[in-house]
This record gives C-alpha cells, sequence and structure tokens, in this order.
C-alpha cells in the first residue's frame, strides 16, 4: 500500500456551475421514466459496447434495504437483454451483512437477488489492476474474477454517502470493486495499524483512482447508468437504517462516459428547488464529495460537458433545469 503523505487536492465542497467549465462534450441520455422499461429504453442508447461475458456491477444493499434499485427492474433488464450476464459485487470493509461470502450470499437471497447468477468477485482471492496517472497509488487489489470479464454495466442508484458526499457510478465502481480487505482497506486507511480516517479530498482521490484502475481495464467495453430514485442522503451501505428520502426523484441518466454520467447526475439535483435539493446538496459539500468529479477529469476520464439528450421527446437536447422542471416533491414514493 502507498501510504506516501501528499496534499490533496483541494475544492471538494465547491460547485461548479457548467458555464465555468471547460473542455469537449459527452452525449449523456435521460428518461423521467422510472420503470423497468424505463430502464431498458435508456440501457438501449449505451449498450454498444457491451460484448462478450458482461458483470453488471450492483449494490445490491444490506437486507431489506429500502432504497436499492427494485430487482424487479435489474430482472426485467437481464432478462430482456443480457440474459448470459451476472450481477458482480465484492465483500465490504466493514462488519455488517455482507462482510464475509458466507454473509453476503445469505443477504442477496433475503434482497431477492436470485434471479441470475451473483459474483462475490472476491470469494476465492484478489488481483492487483495497474492505476495509471494516479498520485496515491499505481495499482489496486480488485476482486479475483474482475478480468474473467470482457464488459461491464455499472448500474448505479445514484444517492448521498456518508463519507463520500455522494454515490454515483465512480463510488459504485471505485468502492464495488475493490476487494473487501485489501482494496477498501488501501482507500480506507490512513495509515499502517489504522483500518479507518481517510476523508474529503484524499477519499475521492484514493476511490476514484481504484475506479481508473477498473475502467481502464475494460476500456471502451464499459458503460454507465445512474438512477436518481430514492435519493437518501445515505448509502444503500446503510440499509435500514439510511436517513428517510426527502429529495424528489428525478429520472435515469445513461452515458458511456463515466464523468459525464456523474456530472449530470449531480447537476440534476442542483438544478431542483432549494428546498427539495438542501439535503443532499449539503451532504455533497460538506463532505467535499465534489472532488470526485474534478480528480475524474484531473485523470483524463472523461468529459464535465455533455449534451443531455432527452429520450422521451424525440432525442431534443435539454439542460438539467428543463430535466427537473415537472418533479414532484418528494412524497414517499415507491
Amino acid at each position: 500500500m502507498n501510504y506516501t503523505k501528499m496534499v490533496p487536492g483541494v475544492g471538494g465542497e465547491r460547485y461548479v456551475p457548467y458555464h465555468a467549465r471547460t473542455g469537449n462534450e459527452s452525449i449523456v441520455y435521460f428518461t423521467r421514466d422510472l420503470s423497468p422499461e424505463g430502464l431498458q429504453k435508456i440501457y438501449r442508447r449505451v449498450c454498444g459496447g457491451l460484448t462478450g461475458k458482461v458483470g453488471v456491477k450492483l449494490h445490491t444493499g444490506e437486507k431489506n434495504g429500502p432504497n436499492i434499485i427494485p430487482r424487479e427492474w435489474v430482472k426485467h433488464l437481464i432478462h430482456e437483454e443480457l440474459p448470459e450476464a451476472a450481477i458482480i459485487e465484492t465483500n465490504t470493509y466493514y462488519e455488517g451483512d455482507r462482510y464475509t461470502t458466507e454473509q453476503h450470499k445469505e443477504t442477496l437471497k433475503v434482497n431477492g437477488w436470485t434471479f441470475c447468477p451473483v459474483d462475490i468477485m472476491d470469494a476465492d482471492g484478489t488481483v492487483m489492476l495497474p492505476v495509471k496517472g494516479g498520485k496515491w497509488f499505481t495499482e489496486m487489489s480488485m476482486g479475483k474474477t474482475l478480468p474473467t470479464y470482457d464488459s461491464m454495466l455499472a448500474l448505479t442508484h445514484f444517492k448521498g454517502h456518508t463519507t463520500g458526499g455522494f454515490g454515483g457510478a465512480n463510488k459504485n465502481i471505485g468502492i464495488g470493486c475493490a476487494d473487501g480487505r485489501i482494496g477498501k482497506g488501501m482507500i480506507h486507511s490512513p495509515a499502517p495499524g489504522k483500518q479507518w480516517g481517510v476523508s474529503k479530498e484524499e477519499f475521492m482521490e484514493k476511490m476514484t483512482e481504484s475506479t481508473k484502475a477498473a475502467i481502464d481495464y475494460f476500456g471502451k467495453h464499459v458503460t454507465y447508468i445512474n438512477v436518481l430514485r430514492n435519493m437518501s442522503v445515505s448509502c444503500d451501505c446503510e440499509g435500514c437504517a439510511a436517513l428517510p428520502v426527502v429529495t424528489p426523484n428525478i429520472g435515469i441518466t445513461a452515458s458511456t462516459d463515466i464523468l459525464a454520467v456523474d456530472q449530470a447526475s449531480v447537476d440534476l439535483v442542483y438544478a431542483l428547488n432549494e428546498k427539495d435539493h438542501k439535503d443532499l446538496v449539503e451532504r455533497m459539500e460538506t463532505r467535499h464529495g465534489l472532488r470526485q468529479l474534478t480528480y475524474m477529469k484531473e485523470l483524463g476520464m472523461g468529459n464535465d460537458r455533455y449534451l443531455l439528450i432527452d429520450i422521451d421527446n424525440n432525442d431534443v437536447r435539454i439542460c438539467a433545469k428543463d430535466a427537473v422542471k415537472d418533479v414532484k416533491p418528494f412524497g414517499g414514493e415507491a
């Protein structure tokens, strides 16, 4: 592990508005249709690079977690579009319902992830993948079976996160593909002998370097879908202890650019009325979570400028404000 003391980047508490960004634009697709059909429709816009053996990187959640992507949506997508795919996960670093492989398998049954294979990738060991251009790591420890897949779909429940500020595609991959003992320890441990303590810019950067190791491996054979629904400020790893949802449901974003899909998702939250986005924005900013976005850009992982394409309305280009103008305040939607 690389515990070299470095000066972390700054600015993770500051939101960069679209007009202040520079560089090229990527394509991000958007639908308001939060349903199995909506998920399938937007998947078809970004699936061209998924070939061969596909792993669906999904946060399957702690037991009975109330906010995870509904299993019926995922079941529909896999059965209709990816019948040979497997859900891929790793064990957790914290002691909970998915700490050991045995506990993890039981939790998968409780949460209904039984309709397709689920590969707990670190059940039988780990593999080191190179981190190109990172400042914290030169390699990252991942679940052993990750390189047995030809392609990856990052199917992410976008929400808040206690340490990361928000959990998008970057968190889903960076934490979710790192194995439960070594890789997650490399990200969370501030020094030898200390299990926890990394936060703010350092955490965002380390997590992002882990993500880069995974997506560099897959190259053009990886794609990203974020589901902006039941967005508690708490991650799905908190299960039933997650704080109540107060942010309205927005829709689904998808792209072949990881930075663009996470940036667009953040922009959609910021575009909500202040009273509707207050809690989630506060979580992002107080944890310096926006450093995820600027560091992805620094590492050349994608573009923070994008064309937001409304697939509900003849593929017209819209802005984030247009996308959320008819959003209703959260009222306990399923």
